[in-house]
């Protein structure tokens, strides 16, 4: 059998486990990282994984020990500290008067190291900060980490439009470009609420199925191309990619779904006005700011 830990921003390590060990999935373990020593949840690992990992093993960490009673009660003892931390940190930032939005604080088990996650729109100079952390928190080493939005989402979960826990919690590693063009390729309306995820930039799922959509619409009629329909010429107002149906307008001015099937392209130009962008589904009266939702500039850093 295999264990495996989950470290900050879905990263998954095996164990080095010793031989007399004997740790059941659930457990609490003490690890040495990068960082130091910090305790984490084990997470037996399927055969699946396990072969996967043959071909492209991430780093072992090695384990300490498991934790004992005692020692949970430290743990328990470690998280509220961390709370208390963050609060104190914050509240010193502010009289400071620094725009930084702080996402967690993060000490190691033996409470030698705390690390302070927060996010900015541009480079701070948190040297003054840094003293008075210093102040507060003697004889602990202090590590303030900048990181992106996406990087804070990941960190501190939760769960999506869909109804499941956000990707980047759950599988997502290393985030991938977004624009604008994925959503309206696939007729999804251009509002930030339907398009964008809690971290405030445009969702990492309308890379996924976008491939899918391009396919489909090859074999489709393009938007304002002319189309004989059963009931006459037309021109396509709207293309719905998934049920391989388009929303034709009629010469009087009717709007009908036809399947593929059921219409014929036209050569020459149809004299039928339509409006292009009432298919992107702007919502009435709601300012879109198109550059906002599409910038990625250290929305993830890699700084975890």
């Amino acid at each position: 059998m295999k264990f495996a830990i989950r470290i900050i921003k879905n990263q998954f390590h095996p164990l080095k486990v010793p031989d007399n060990a004997n740790i059941k999935h659930g457990q609490y373990v003490l690890v040495r990282t990068d960082k130091g020593e910090e305790v984490f949840k084990v997470f037996l690992v399927n055969e699946q994984i396990q072969r996967l990992w043959e071909k492209h093993t991430p780093e072992a960490l090695c384990i300490i020990r498991i934790l004992n009673d005692e020692d949970l009660k430290t743990y328990e003892e470690q998280k509220k500290l961390e709370v208390e931390a963050f609060y104190k940190c914050r509240d010193l930032a502010l009289k400071r008067h620094l725009v930084m939005k702080f996402t967690q604080a993060r000490y190691t088990f033996d409470r030698k190291k705390i690390t302070f996650y927060y996010t900015a729109p541009e480079r701070v100079d948190f040297r003054e900060l840094l003293k008075d952390l210093t102040q507060e928190f003697k004889r602990v080493r202090i590590d303030l980490r900048h990181i992106g939005v996406r990087d804070e989402t990941s960190i501190l979960q939760g769960q999506g439009i869909c109804g499941q826990d956000y990707c980047c919690c759950r599988f997502l590693k290393k985030f991938e470009p977004v624009n604008t063009k994925l959503a309206k390729d696939q007729g999804i309306p251009i509002t930030p609420g339907k398009i964008t995820g809690a971290c405030g930039r445009l969702l990492c799922c309308l890379n996924y199925e976008y491939k899918n959509y391009i396919d489909a619409a090859k074999t489709l009629p393009p938007v304002g191309s002319g189309v004989m329909t059963p009931d006459g010429v037309g021109r396509v107002f709207m293309v719905n990619f998934l049920k391989k149906s388009l929303s034709v307008k009629l010469e009087d001015g009717k709007i009908k779904e036809y399947q593929k099937q059921d219409i014929e392209m036209i050569d020459g130009e149809v004299n039928i006005d339509i409006d292009i962008n009432n298919n992107l589904s702007y919502q009435e009266d709601e300012v879109v700011d198109i550059k906002s939702l599409e910038d990625d500039k250290n929305s993830s850093t890699g700084n975890i």
